[in-house]
């Protein structure tokens, strides 16, 4: 590389203009893909949930294994620009692979709208992720580190603003495919059967992942490209392994100590290299504790997507679903980075504050766990007002009348009066042990009710004449899934009938009895009943009242005196009252230490690290969020805790103690800047040099300094 003069623009060197596009493509293309993942594998694969669940996270895990064999290809072997470029071509054609394993008619022969061999379609989609994998995984390092190089010494200041900007385009272009990818998917597209267009939603990011190679590789003769040197790993760990070796063979008193553990390999090699992996290993052991931040982090879209779930996503005039709260994350990112960058640092330093890298990763690990901690108390507020659903033991029943005239059941400990089509009072909870009903009316004998009730089930009991009745198992001991809405029909007509509603179909309800429940979203919704009984002349469509989020109602569709259908709605389950805008206090919250910690933690990694390791510190860096990944699925896998409040209160103050922890260990971390050090060491060997060539030239400096 000649010394030609960067080109610059705004005081940046216009190279990095086209390391952020290409960063903000690559991460569309990553997040459009990973967006669809789970819908591809139970729409079109047909997994399991419990299946594709698993794939996913190992898939996720993989991408932030992956940086570490893409750094080492680029410090000692290709250099970042080779190892950017080759591993952007894998993950391209990684793309482009996953979107033809979602073309129905690859093996679809017969045309009828279904794959044939459904083993094809998982080989290649399985093909295309691990190349996805190696691909993002391996050049994620390697672009921060090279847009880190193309500043030159005295840059400081633009150097961790492009930091801020990088991490901006992450964001942004998280943020526009999460949104864009779903939309994509919704068209209809194929050749001989129209279906849901999957090959449209993966081709999209596969383009954009070739736009990303192509606007990076234009800019190849404006880059500063540093050449890799040579095997620097091996060299790294065999220095280390002499160290450790060397150490314990003089653990006696009669050698004197030596300052660093690392100096016992001063016999075998030179200074520099020990003084590099002195930097290296000592930002390593502050990264000890950091997974636990992406431990927190990593659950808004698990544990905080669940908890939206159990609130309304009705904000003002706007509705929400439970998993479009994610996307508060990035937008908050994109907001936030600017101002903290702007608004926020020079603030802080006008009153006189110095607000190392070190002091801002654990502001944003306190913030964190103050995140946790609003969480917790909006969970305790939903708690509030979560139905009761029976445990261990118990049994709820509910009693539905649907005759024509009024019953008594009578209950241990208690006997209700039942009007004909009247409101039933709440489910009453009973031991299933001891759990003996009767019915009677007035005039007839009393009825026994002969069931095998289910325990930790709530039941619903239909009467409809003294000596008749059916017992229906609801099935739901727990709140909708994802803010749905739940919605069954009781058949109080003498044969049974069929039901439509918003496009679900319930078959064969059968006479006095009730159907399964099926979910729909919110909103007001109409369904068609048919049924050979009902008269021409008769309405069939119905609507029902607005639904809410994570509701269940039971229909009762009877017959009026004119033959025509009536349907009367019963609350089971309460709507969610608690607003997701609630939420917003803990994202907002969690949003601000990612842009103080993980900002801080790039642009540390790559200031500390020398010059020949600074990808191999960025998938150090990478690696604490792997790790964080790991315990969250272990906490979530190891043990359900009986109260979510408190999960969450644990977690807030396991990252408050590492918090503390993480602060001492930086009190005694000392800055250096990598370039000084190196520029030492040229200095000191230059000097070496022209000794060994001209041994008077030290002399003669010696005698005019003793003058």
């Amino acid at each position: 590389m000649g010394m030609s003069v960067p080109k610059s623009c705004f005081g940046y060197p216009l190279s990095i203009f086209f390391i952020v596009v290409n960063e903000f493509c690559e991460r569309f293309s990553y997040y459009g893909m990973r967006a669809l993942l789970i819908l591809y594998f139970q729409r079109f694969l047909g997994w399991n949930d419990n299946l594709g669940t698993a794939i996913y996270h190992t898939f996720v895990a993989l991408c932030y294994l992956t940086p570490i064999l893409g750094a080492l290809i680029a410090d000692s072997w290709l250099g970042k620009f080779k190892t950017i470029v080759s591993l952007s071509i894998v993950y391209t054609i990684g793309q482009v692979v996953i979107a033809v394993s979602s073309i129905n008619d690859l093996t679809d022969f017969n045309h009828d709208g279904t794959p044939d061999s459904i083993s094809v379609h998982v080989a290649l989609s399985m093909i295309g992720l691990v190349l996805i994998a190696l691909g993002t995984g391996g050049i994620k390092p390697c672009v921060s580190a090279f847009g880190g190089d193309q500043f030159e010494e005295g840059q400081e200041k633009q150097r961790n603003r492009f930091f801020s900007i990088f991490y901006l385009a992450i964001n942004a272009g998280s943020l526009l495919s999460t949104i864009i990818t779903p939309m994509l998917r919704v068209q209809v597209c194929g050749i001989h059967s129209k279906q849901a267009c999957y090959p449209l939603a993966f081709g999209v990011p596969a383009a954009l992942m070739a736009v990303s190679l192509i606007v990076f590789v234009i800019g190849s003769g404006m880059y500063k490209k540093v050449q890799p040197q040579g095997n620097i790993m091996s060299k790294v760990a065999r220095c280390i392994g002499f160290a450790i070796k060397n150490r314990i063979r003089h653990r006696s008193k009669k050698f004197p100590k030596r300052e660093h553990w690392l100096d016992w390999a001063s016999e075998k090699y030179d200074d520099r290299l020990i003084s590099q992996i002195k930097m290296v290993t000592r930002v390593m052991f502050l990264y000890i504790p950091l997974p636990m931040f992406w431990a927190l982090f990593d659950q808004q879209g698990s544990r905080w997507t669940l908890q939206a779930t159990t609130m309304s996503g009705k904000i003002g005039i706007i509705e929400i679903q439970p998993d479009q709260m994610q996307t508060v994350n990035a937008i908050l990112i994109v907001i936030m980075v600017p101002i903290v960058d702007a608004v926020v640092y020079p603030l802080i330093a006008k009153c006189g504050l110095n607000f190392t890298s070190l002091k801002k990763m654990t502001v944003g690990m306190f913030l964190a766990s103050m995140a946790f901690v609003a969480a917790a108390i909006v969970q305790v507020e939903i708690d509030k007002t979560l139905p009761v659903f029976p445990k261990g033991n118990e049994v709820q029943i509910k009693v539905l009348n649907i005759g024509d005239s009024n019953m008594t059941v009578s209950f241990p400990g208690t006997t209700e009066t039942y009007n004909q089509m009247s409101q039933p009072k709440d489910f009453m909870t009973f031991n299933v042990d001891n759990l003996s009903i009767n019915i009677s009316s007035t005039g007839s004998p009393v009825t026994p009710v002969t069931h095998n009730f289910e325990s930790g089930h709530r039941h619903t009991l239909l009467v409809w004449a003294p000596s008749n009745y059916q017992v229906v198992k609801d099935g739901l001991n727990q709140k909708p899934e994802k803010g749905r809405n739940g919605i069954r029909f009781v058949n109080a007509f003498g044969e049974s009938f069929n039901v439509t509603m918003d496009g679900e179909v319930y078959n064969n309800v059968s006479s006095h009895n009730a159907s399964e429940y099926l979910f729909f979203s919110s909103g007001v919704k109409s369904f068609t009943i048919n049924s050979p009984e009902i008269p021409q002349q008769c309405g069939k469509e119905f609507k029902t009242s607005y639904l809410g989020f994570g509701s269940a109602f039971t229909y009762v569709i009877t017959r009026k005196s004119d033959g025509c259908p009536e349907a009367k709605a019963f609350e089971d389950i309460s709507p969610n009252t608690v607003s997701m805008a609630l939420q917003i206090p803990q994202y907002f919250l969690l949003t601000c230490g990612e842009v103080v910690f993980s900002v801080t933690g790039l642009e540390f990694s790559y200031s500390q690290a020398p010059s020949n390791m600074k990808s191999v510190l960025q998938a150090g860096w990478l690696l604490t969020v792997a790790v964080g990944n790991i315990i969250v699925l272990i906490v979530a896998g190891a043990g359900q805790f009986s109260e979510q409040w408190a999960e969450y209160v644990l977690f807030a103050a396991l990252l408050l103690v590492v918090c503390v922890i993480f602060a001492i260990m930086a009190r005694f971390y000392t800055y250096i800047n990598p370039a000084e050090v190196e520029a030492q060491f040229d200095k000191d060997d230059k000097e070496d040099y022209l000794e060994k060539s001209n041994p008077y030239a030290k002399l003669d400096s010696v005698s005019q300094t003793q003058m």
